[in-house]
């Protein structure tokens, strides 16, 4: 980790209505880190995420992206300025196949206009055939060699996460929000999934911000972990530091995360 900031937050809130599902929150993800958001079930984590990627604009509060003010602006400003995601539930195209889900995570990166792809110029055939390259590469990288003509439907669960991510390095970022990718796995595609997380950082240099249940996953990979109750920050530091948090104790992780 180079320790710079990459994302910040200062006083994000969000309101619906008259619940509070994040309040004023403070958070940080450093270049090159990996970070994890924990908490109990509707303590504001999927929110936190939606407005990190513009789904959701803030009641009050800023979002720096890289040194940007990025608050208020719509999802594909976000996409555009390099912050990727995936979704707590699956959102492939199930009819398509993988190769052409990552592809349609390309189209923000493509300079073809409409002209040049209804005349299929050269220039238009050549970056077509570079996509699919880099597509290929990014499915092989995900650990889907070989199943670009496999429809989305067809794939396995764990596969089909693996999908999701291939679809999201497609968009080129510099951060990548994983939104509890291991949720329905068995041990065996945990194991696999979290040791890919590391990958991540290690081959692909993304910081990596994922709200995860799986405590062996969260304290297996991750540098810091913040927790989220009731939409209030209660604690942030290292997996350690959080395991003999009296507060994260009480509110979420429990005695056998302590002993365990």
């Amino acid at each position: 980790m180079s320790g710079e900031p990459l994302l910040q937050t200062f006083a994000l809130r969000k309101e619906f209505g008259g619940l509070v599902a994040n309040n004023d929150v403070d958070f940080v993800v450093p270049e090159g880190g990996i970070v994890s958001l924990i908490g109990p079930n509707g303590a504001g984590k999927t929110t936190f995420f939606n407005m990190l990627t513009g789904v959701y604009k803030p009641t009050d509060g800023t979002i720096v992206f890289n040194g940007e003010d990025m608050t208020g602006k719509p999802p594909h400003a976000y996409t555009e300025r390099g912050i990727g995601r995936t979704f707590q539930n699956i959102r492939l195209f199930q009819n398509m196949t993988a190769l052409e889900n990552v592809l349609v995570g390309m189209h923000t990166r493509l300079k073809s206009h409409l002209v040049g792809a209804l005349l299929r110029t050269p220039h238009v055939r050549r970056e077509e055939r570079e996509a699919r390259e880099r597509a290929r590469e990014l499915l092989e990288f995900s650990g889907l060699r070989g199943k670009d003509s496999v429809v989305g439907r067809s794939l396995s669960y764990g596969d089909q996460r693996r999908l999701e991510v291939a679809r999201a390095l497609a968009t080129r970022p510099k951060l990548l929000l994983l939104d509890e990718p291991t949720a329905g796995m068995n041990p065996q595609e945990t194991a696999e999934f979290t040791a890919f997380v590391a990958k991540l950082r290690s081959q692909e240099h993304l910081s990596v911000l994922l709200i995860e249940h799986d405590m062996k996953v969260v304290m297996g990979v991750s540098d810091t972990i913040t927790v989220l109750d009731y939409g209030e920050k209660i604690a942030e530091g290292t997996p350690a530091e959080i395991q003999k948090n009296e507060r994260v104790i009480e509110a979420y992780l429990g005695s056998a995360a302590v002993s365990s």
